[in-house]
């Protein structure tokens, strides 16, 4: 098998397919009840470009993550800083939705970007960031898309 030199192995590229259009998918990514329901409860959240806000961390007091909404084209792609400073390893990412009409349907695809994959504990972060998107994540997501 040839790897696709498209693909960046520094990032976690995940693609998912939802039978709901691409504005069901859309309200899920910024409607703050639904990111509550399957990513984390934001606040000061808003899909503009410039907006900085918070997801509060569940079960704790003082832990949160900071981001700035960096791209917006609505129903087409939501983009935003990722930055957790209260981490062991302090990191700052860049998380990426690109959603496309397919069919009936949308697919999606997630870029997470800002992993230093020749820093053996960045590599292991890493493919745990991918392993929680896959197999917690974005499952909830489509929970909250189907109803």
């Amino acid at each position: 098998m040839i790897a696709d030199p498209q693909l960046n192995p520094a990032a976690v590229e995940l693609g998912s397919f939802f039978r709901q259009p691409p504005e069901a998918v859309w309200r899920a990514l910024t409607e703050p009840d639904l990111l509550q329901r399957w990513l984390l409860r934001p606040t000061g959240f808003a899909a503009s470009v410039g907006t900085r806000f918070r997801f509060i961390i569940p079960e704790s007091a003082t832990e949160q993550i900071l981001c700035e909404v960096l791209a917006v084209r609505p129903y087409e792609q939501l983009t935003y800083s990722w930055d957790y400073p209260q981490a062991e390893f302090p990191a700052r990412w860049v998380v990426d939705w690109m959603l496309q009409t397919q069919g009936r349907g949308t697919r999606l695809l997630l870029t997470q970007t800002g992993f230093d994959i020749k820093d053996r504990r960045q590599r292991m972060v890493r493919n745990a960031v991918e392993r929680s998107w896959k197999r917690s994540v974005l499952p909830r997501l489509g929970e909250v898309i189907h109803h």
